[in-house]
């Protein structure tokens, strides 16, 4: 009987390096992606999570309301929809390090565009839902909710102002050594 026990335990482990030799032959390999829990403690990672939470915010809060009967708020839905999906596949790329497979993409780069565009229209938004907020009857519940994502609004163009100059100052460091 425990000849029997280990011949099964012998099998499964041959088993198991037979289905991992069947996938490096079939040219698959394993997950190279790994977890950069040092990101989310930089600078960089603490706007880029700032900038996810108040984008959130700024798209629930409008959303939530009858905001289709104020044109203008239709952008400040696409500027807070588009740059917080954007921002969330930038977040996963840096978090999973995923940057470090594609170095042929400038990121840096593309961090300070993006950023920086991110802040000019975000800055409109800001203003657009504060000049909608006329519209608005006091003491409604859309009121106060346009309100709340004016000011959840200016807070991520701050957040995408400080992440511009945070990468801008990285790229620099970087183009001086080299």
């Amino acid at each position: 009987m425990d000849i029997d026990a280990e011949s099964r335990t012998d099998s499964s482990i041959t088993d198991r390096t037979s289905k991992s030799s069947n996938i490096e032959s079939l040219g698959l390999t394993h997950s190279k992606l790994a977890y950069d829990g040092n990101f989310i403690r930089s600078a960089s990672g603490v706007f880029m999570t700032g900038e996810i939470v108040f984008g959130l915010l700024v798209w629930t809060l409008i959303g939530g309301t009858e905001y289709l009967h104020v044109p203008a708020l239709g952008w400040v839905m696409f500027v807070s929809v588009f740059y917080w999906v954007l921002t969330l596949i930038l977040f996963l790329i840096y978090l999973t390090m995923a940057h470090t497979r594609i170095p042929q993409i400038p990121l840096k780069m593309l961090g300070i565009c993006f950023n920086s565009s991110a802040s000019v229209l975000y800055l409109t938004a800001a203003v657009i839902c504060a000049i909608s907020l006329n519209v608005a009857v006091r003491g409604r519940y859309y009121f106060i909710s346009w309100v709340a994502s004016t000011i959840f609004a200016s807070l991520a163009m701050v957040c995408y102002a400080g992440n511009t100059v945070v990468n801008f100052k990285s790229w620099r460091s970087k183009n001086e050594d080299t």
